[in-house]
């Protein structure tokens, strides 16, 4: 009986094929919370946003002057959920669109930084996890 030989460097449990089948673990337990959380924090997003159509309610206008102003409150949150449905399967897509809303508001709305955090911030962050989420292995 001569003494073992460890030159190879793959041999032992923590070679380089036990190191890839945990990160493949990983990513297969992350994969759900990858795919979940831009829908999620696009659909959040978009009742947020519809909460500010409150304001059509004020002052004393009649019912056609009302549904007029609704309707423009809630233009944002349509854009919002439609963005959300056509990204359901093309994750790229919601990263581009929400970077895109998040980097227009912020340009319209230059003057105001504290709008710019509460409303760009958000289309931010799920522009960002919409990213991570179509760079994810499937």
């Amino acid at each position: 009986m001569g003494p073992v030989s460890w030159s190879k460097p793959d041999c032992g449990p923590a070679g380089p094929t036990s190191t890839r089948r945990y990160a493949r673990s990983v990513v297969s337990r992350t994969s759900p919370v990858l795919l979940w959380l831009p829908r999620l924090g696009g659909i959040a997003i978009a009742l947020f946003l519809g909460l500010f159509a409150f304001d059509a309610f004020e002052g004393h206008a009649g019912f056609g002057e009302r549904a007029v102003a609704l309707t423009m409150h809630l233009l944002p949150n349509f854009a919002c959920l439609g963005l959300v449905a056509v990204a359901w399967k093309r994750p790229w897509v919601g990263a581009l669109g929400f970077g895109t809303l998040a980097v227009g508001y912020s340009v319209l709305a230059r003057e105001h930084l504290d709008w710019v955090a509460l409303i760009a911030g958000p289309l931010a962050l799920v522009a960002l996890l919409y990213a991570v989420s179509a760079a994810r292995p499937r």
